[in-house]
């Protein structure tokens, strides 16, 4: 049987976009920008959020199948 590391790909994107949200490293620095310097860290937690809820869905999915095959 194999594994299913959708959690954990989940997890690690997490972590990943928290890690930009607050990292001083940006696309758009906040100190030039103002306001809008914030908008590249909403888009990577936004598409985080979409890429966590999309393994998550699949994952279900995947199970639900498998409960219903066996």
């Amino acid at each position: 049987m194999k594994k299913d590391h959708s959690t954990l790909k989940a997890v690690l994107i997490g972590l990943g976009a928290l890690l930009y949200g607050a990292s001083p490293i940006d696309l758009i620095p906040e100190i030039l920008a103002g306001p809008l310097g914030f908008g590249d860290d909403a888009l990577v937690l936004i598409g985080a959020g979409v890429a966590i809820y999309r393994i998550m869905k699949g994952r279900a999915t995947r199970a639900r199948s498998a409960t219903m095959g066996s």
